[in-house]
């Protein structure tokens, strides 16, 4: 398992791309899985500097990857404002693209684009787990 801190500005979004997409492709990950892993830890690491920290520098990211079996780990750490993704509305997409309400939507793409997501609260952290497999 690799894991490595970051500081909660959007400037480290590239950096935190890198890292994931390296090992990500040292273990055949490539295409459009590599987009879809890349696009769901962005949009976790920029919700966790808007919502759980409020703001840049209010906090670290830490991210631990890792191979499994046939499958990809990727654990997002923050000590933010705890999150609880039952208090997120799903987005109705059939609304006009105008007439969507912004929140939600990051979410929703994330738990599309990944094979498994999981949220929990544990030693004032928030611990977000996501799994990507090969075959999928």
């Amino acid at each position: 398992m690799e894991t490595q801190t970051f500081p909660g500005r959007y400037e480290s979004l590239a950096e935190i791309s890198n890292f994931v997409k390296k090992f990500a492709k040292s273990n055949s990950f490539d295409g459009l899985a590599l987009y879809t892993i890349e696009t769901a830890v962005d949009e976790a690491c920029s919700n966790i500097i808007e919502h759980a920290y409020g703001e840049e520098n209010n906090g670290d990211i830490n991210i631990s990857i890792d191979f499994i079996d046939n499958g990809l780990v990727i654990i997002i750490k923050d000590r933010g404002k705890p999150f609880d993704p039952k208090k997120i509305k799903k987005p109705n997409l059939s609304d006009h693209l105008e007439e969507r309400e912004a929140h939600g939507l990051g979410l929703y793409m994330m738990k599309q684009w990944m094979d498994e997501v999981h949220f929990e609260f544990k030693k004032q952290e928030n611990v977000l787990t996501m799994i990507k497999y090969k075959d999928s």
